[in-house]
C-alpha cells in the first residue's frame, strides 16, 4: 500500500496532524499494517515539497496538514488508475516447490502437504478472527477476507502443484531438455 496515498485520502476527510494519521492509517487497516511516525512525517514533507499538501506553518507534533487541490485531483488520478498487471515477486514457496522437484530423497508430494496444512491453519485463524469481529469493523473485515481469499489462492495452486507433479513419471521429475522453455510472466 502506498502511504503517500493513504496519507492524501486520509486527509481528505480534513485537516489532521501527523500523529492522528498515523493512528487513523492503522485503524483503517485493522492495525495488519503498522506504520513507523517517522514515515509519516517524512511522507508528510515530501507531499508539501511537490505541493499536495500544506501546512499550518507550526512546528512540532501539532503541526496540523491539509490536502491542496493538487493534492485532491493526485489522490482521484491514483485512485482512478488500475495497478499494472506486473511479474509477481519472487514466491519463497513456488520457489521451494520447484527446487524440490530437483533435490534427491525430497518427498515432494509430502513437501506439498506440509506447506498446505500450514495454509489452512492460517486460513483457521483468519476464519475465527473474522468470527469474533463486530459487523461494524468494516476495514479488518476487508484485510481479514484479503488474507483469506490470497491462502485459499495457495491452497488451490498447491492442489494443482500436487496433481500436475503426480502425472510425471517419477524420474522425470524435473521439466529437462527440449520441453523446457522460458516463461514470461505478466499481461501486456
Amino acid at each position: 500500500m502506498s502511504v503517500r496515498y493513504a496519507l492524501l485520502a486520509l486527509l481528505s476527510e480534513g485537516s489532521k496532524y501527523g500523529l492522528q494519521l498515523r493512528q487513523e492509517f492503522e485503524d483503517r487497516t485493522g492495525d495488519a499494517w503498522p506504520l513507523n511516525v517517522g514515515q509519516v512525517y517524512t511522507t508528510l514533507q515530501r507531499l508539501e515539497r511537490d505541493g499536495l499538501v500544506e501546512s499550518d506553518g507550526s512546528d512540532g507534533p501539532q503541526n496540523v496538514f491539509s490536502i491542496t487541490p493538487e493534492g485532491a485531483e493526485e489522490l482521484t488520478a491514483w485512485l482512478r488508475t488500475p495497478p499494472d498487471v506486473v511479474p509477481p515477486p519472487r514466491n519463497e514457496l513456488v520457489i521451494k516447490v520447484l527446487v524440490g522437484t530437483r533435490v534427491p530423497g525430497v518427498d515432494v508430494p509430502e513437501l506439498l502437504q506440509l506447506h498446505r496444512r500450514r495454509m489452512v491453519e492460517a486460513m483457521q485463524d483468519y476464519t475465527h478472527l473474522k468470527g469474533e469481529m463486530s459487523r461494524d469493523d468494516v476495514e479488518l473485515g476487508l484485510v481479514v477476507d484479503s488474507e483469506l481469499f490470497r491462502i485459499e489462492a495457495i491452497v488451490r495452486w498447491l492442489d494443482a502443484a500436487d496433481a500436475r507433479l503426480k502425472k510425471l513419471p517419477p524420474p522425470n521429475r524435473g521439466v529437462t531438455g527440449p520441453r523446457r522453455r522460458r516463461i514470461r510472466l505478466g499481461v501486456r
